[in-house]
């Protein structure tokens, strides 16, 4: 269940992130209130991973795929352009991933 957990917290991260751009320093109302929601849904759904998951492994995947996911969705929404150095980084990232799960032993 935790993995449930963790999977929807990233969507939450990915949501304040790509909202946090369209709130236009929160001063549009709307994507204000959807960017605090996904913040609370995140930190929430974050932590009822965390009652199983070890700190570093469980924090790392969820701002680490959720890294990956807003540069996605930033480059379909809003246009932002994925580099080769971006490529790279993902890979980094997915790797780091790989090796926080093989050694925490999950």
């Amino acid at each position: 269940m935790e993995w449930i957990y963790l999977a929807i917290a990233i969507v939450f991260e990915i949501g304040f992130a790509l909202g946090t751009n369209a709130t236009k320093g929160f001063t549009r109302l709307w994507p204000s209130v959807f960017t605090l929601l996904s913040a609370a849904g995140g930190i929430f759904t974050l932590s009822l991973a965390l009652k199983t998951l070890d700190v570093g492994v469980g924090y790392t995947i969820w701002t680490g795929i959720g890294s990956i996911g807003t540069v996605i969705l930033g480059a379909l929404i809003y246009k932002e352009k994925i580099t080769p150095v971006k490529l790279v980084s993902f890979a980094a990232i997915i790797g780091g991933v790989v090796l926080l799960r093989v050694a925490a032993g999950v």
